[in-house]
């Protein structure tokens, strides 16, 4: 009975299978984790008091009789044996004969199942069963069918100890944020950790080795692993690896006959896996190694073959270059025009590479037409957020031509493909605002880019929006329409933040510059920032309707393109209540931002906001978690800011309102020292609100809602206004006023009728002031229809909070809390101790025990957390 899980559900389906049939056969490559699965077993039956035997079989071990068994006797504790039995242990023990002679093989077999019979709950792991001696396996056999308790866990291939109850596991690859996690302790940021989990393939070993920086080791593991085959099964591999899509179609032309059989032995290896049928490396270090391995004339053989019998014309172009090693002005004309075959398909990372061919390949006579295609291969790799290769181009450039021009424009190349981690920018914008001196468009350029890292890196809008400013007046006096445009947009974005109502004209201002060619930068478009603001005010539709033509042009434009129109997407359809979009489109981001190696932050928060909504909650802080960590480590202020409401939300909805205030208490916090004034940019302020009132603290609760009311209001925010007279009801409610709370809650919920969430969260609210007045079918009511609009969303984690609010509420058999149970469970929720909820009583402990038993008793739950995950829900 095979079984395939996913790394997250391993030790769980372990576990089940030793539970199902006593044994378990572990089957992956090597280097996928297989032994450190055994060893988290072993490590959690010790835990329950289980006798553990391991036993790690060498290929030596196969020629040596009753080893493992010899290992088995020396592990199992002592019990005593029939003489002929114990005489056999001995035997075996004392090891007095190489090739088995003297040892009884019966008397050993029944020595073995009384020790396994005597020693009660026991784990055997074997590690790797390949090596087990052919006695030890037949004595073993015996045995474990004689006392089947025993659990049996083996790193395969099958071993025949597990007959028809033998359960197999195969060990998957580790996916991108199980690397990440794994990494993180070692401090490698997760932006490289993606990056790692691609050249891994998701092998734990392998992405160990990179992680600590030691690719040499990392190396000699994929070449231990490729020296498994033939040379001549390494020979098409190598044509694998120089191909930019390998397919059997392919390889079979290029390789001859030989070609799709080499495929099965490399995919029997684990060297390649079959993708929709097609072969794949496991990982990509796999296809480096293989290139770094094989000399000049093996490339150019396998180029050469590659070149007849690809199909795509700029694939062609660069096989047949490659197979010539010196400058060649033909073969450098069709690279560079191939390289901008790849920018009008929006192919931003084939484009630099072609590119950087193909200033190669110029000859040295023409050293001004190499520079401007150096400079060229490094704005696309700016585009494409491929660093490395930006700061190569921009180093040879800057070798061969050290002018204001080429100066500012490899620079900017470098930090575009910086993505979020703009902290480490600062030096080189410096040098590149010097070296702009008066020139009015290069230092617009250098203005804007300084505008971005202002408020990313060092959360200061102020000065962002004065840069931008500069930046605008700068280019258009050079004449720059295009930097002028992104200019006119960063300082609209600022304006926004600052709560500055003048940010509209200056939006306008943008959409409306005089000649406006296409925009470089798609997310740093008017369109694009149009789209957000429609957003931010509510206007779903609107954004919607902005963005969803933007989606293609964004798949041609590049990934930090439409990663970020799909973010935005994301983000409308989650507020819309469109929940199966919402993920849908957070998907794509999370997979491209991965695929890639862009910065995530960004990414898991949209992942964490999508998942919130109409994914789990589970899902979400888990994200949200990562994006915190992501966006510290590249000291992102802003989306720190996000992933942190985000999170600061799941514990308020999910019943740990103290927390919430922790966590939101540093997004407020934060968002002060960014000189954030639009409220409706990240709207949590009414859940800081609402966890400040479940913990107690109204009056702080109350002046924040009046704090951003006043902003709220001169603004026109109808949305936030909405919120936060929703948590003022909270903080009503809180201090007795349950009238006026349901009364301020009505309006509320018609406020809400274009935002299904918000309106879901309404009638709960309502829901939870109706059993404070213990009008039990009044709350039972606004929980259904909470419900219900839930269901329509598809906001499934949501629907299940209102689902487990309805219950077995108000009590089983009709009983109702007393009002003194109502005040014991409010406490309890709030995450009082007994001694504490006591004190605050005057009650004793022992009532309050004996209070909380009766009220599990009549609200059918059975500990704390229960109990207050049942109060925060209703």
């Amino acid at each position: 009975m095979p079984v395939l899980v996913q790394r997250s559900g391993l030790l769980e389906a372990v576990a089940d299978g030793l539970r199902a049939g006593g044994q378990v056969v572990l089957h992956g490559p090597a280097g996928i984790g297989k032994s450190t699965v055994l060893d988290a077993v072993a490590a959690a039956a010790r835990e329950r008091g289980d006798v553990v035997v391991r036993l790690y079989p060498e290929p030596a071990d196969r020629e040596l009789p009753f080893s493992a068994v010899a290992d088995l006797f020396a592990a199992l504790p002592e019990t005593e044996l029939p003489a002929g039995q114990a005489a056999a242990v001995a035997t075996v023990l004392r090891r007095t004969s190489a090739d088995g002679q003297g040892v009884d093989p019966l008397a050993v077999r029944f020595a073995l199942t009384t020790l396994l019979a005597a020693a009660g709950s026991v784990l055997l792991t074997i590690d790797d069963a390949r090596y087990l001696d052919p006695d030890s396996a037949g004595t073993l056999r015996y045995a474990l069918r004689k006392v089947p308790k025993v659990g049996v866990l083996v790193v395969g291939p099958a071993t025949g100890l597990g007959g028809f109850d033998q359960v197999d596991v195969t060990v998957p690859p580790m996916d991108g944020d199980e690397i990440a996690e794994l990494l993180a302790a070692e401090g490698v940021p997760y932006r490289l950790a993606w990056t790692i989990h691609r050249l891994s393939g998701g092998f734990p070993t392998l992405a160990k080795e990179l992680g600590r920086s030691e690719d040499g080791a990392a190396t000699e593991l994929a070449r231990a692993w490729i020296t498994q085959v033939s040379p001549q099964v390494r020979a098409t591999l190598l044509v694998a690896a120089l191909a930019s899509a390998p397919t059997l179609r392919l390889l079979r032309r290029a390789c001859g006959p030989t070609g799709e059989t080499d495929v099965k032995a490399a995919t029997a290896a684990g060297l390649l896996t079959l993708d929709g049928g097609e072969p794949r490396f496991t990982a990509e270090i796999l296809p480096a190694t293989l290139v770094a391995d094989s000399d000049w004339a093996q490339r150019a053989a396998a180029h050469a073959a590659l070149a007849e019998t690809v199909e795509e014309r700029k694939q062609a172009v660069y096989h047949r270059a490659m197979t010539v090693d010196e400058p060649d002005l033909t073969m450098a004309a069709e690279l560079e025009e191939a390289a901008e075959d790849a920018v009008r398909l929006g192919d931003w990372s084939t484009a630099a590479e072609f590119g950087w061919l193909a200033a190669e390949r110029t000859p040295a006579s023409q050293p001004q037409v190499r520079l401007e295609r150096l400079v060229a291969a490094a704005t696309r790799a700016g585009r494409a957020g491929r660093l490395d290769l930006a700061r190569r181009a921009a180093d040879q450039a800057l070798a061969n031509d050290d002018s204001a021009d080429t100066g500012v424009r490899v620079r900017l190349a470098v930090v575009d493909a910086s993505g979020q981690a703009l902290d480490e920018c600062g030096e080189l914008l410096a040098e590149a605002e010097v070296m702009a001196g008066e020139d009015a468009a290069l230092l617009a350029s250098v203005l804007v880019r300084q505008a971005i890292r202002a408020n990313l890196a060092d959360g200061d809008p102020v000065r962002a929006r004065a840069a931008a400013a500069r930046a605008a007046v700068l280019a258009a006096r050079g004449a720059d329409a295009s930097t002028e445009v992104m200019a006119l947009t960063m300082q609209a974005r600022m304006e926004r933040v600052l709560g500055d109502p003048a940010a509209r004209q200056t939006l306008d201002l943008a959409l409306n510059v005089p000649g406006q060619p296409e925009p470089v930068d798609l997310d740093n478009s008017p369109r694009f920032l149009a789209a957000r603001h429609a957003f931010f005010d509510d206007r779903l539709d609107v954004a919607r309707s902005l963005l969803l033509p933007l989606l293609p042009a964004a798949r041609q434009a590049g990934a930090t393109e439409y990663v970020e129109i799909c973010r935005s997407l994301a983000e409308v359809e989650a507020r819309a209540g469109r929940c199966a979009d919402a993920l849908e489109y957070a998907r794509r981001a999370v997979a491209t931002t991965s695929r890639l190696g862009l910065s995530p932050g960004p990414s898991w928060y949209t992942a964490a906001v999508a998942e919130t909504a109409g994914g789990t909650f589970a899902r979400a802080a888990e994200y949200a978690r990562h994006g915190v960590e992501a966006s510290h480590q590249e000291r992102d202020r802003v989306f720190q800011s996000r992933n942190l409401h985000a999170l600061g939300l799941i514990e308020l909805v999910t019943g740990e309102p103290a927390r919430a205030v922790e966590i939101l208490r540093q997004v407020s916090q934060a968002e002060a020292s960014q000189q954030v004034a639009d409220p409706a940019l990240l709207r949590w302020h009414g859940d800081f609100a609402e966890a400040l009132a479940a913990t107690g603290a109204v009056a702080e609760a109350r002046a924040l809602i009046d704090e951003v009311r006043r902003q709220a209001e001169f603004l026109s925010q109808q949305g936030v206004l909405a919120v936060l007279d929703r948590s003022l009801a909270t903080c009503l409610a809180a201090e007795g006023d349950t009238t006026g709370a349901l009364t301020l809650l009505s309006t509320v919920e018609d406020r809400f009728d274009r935002l299904p969430l918000e309106r879901g969260r309404t009638l709960m609210a309502i829901a939870k002031v109706e059993r404070r007045k213990r009008r039990w079918a009044a709350a039972r009511t606004a929980l259904e229809a909470a419900a219900e609009v839930f269901a329509e969303a598809h906001a499934r984690p949501w629907r299940e909070l209102a689902v487990a609010a309805i219950g077995p509420a108000p009590g089983v058999g009709g009983s109702e809390l007393t009002a003194a149970e109502q005040r014991l469970c409010d406490l309890v929720a709030q995450g009082a101790s007994n001694q504490e909820a006591a004190d605050r009583s005057f009650l004793s402990v022992k009532t309050v025990e004996a209070t909380l038993t009766r009220i599990y008793r009549k609200l059918g739950v059975s500990s704390r957390t229960q109990l207050s995950n049942l109060r925060h829900a209703q």
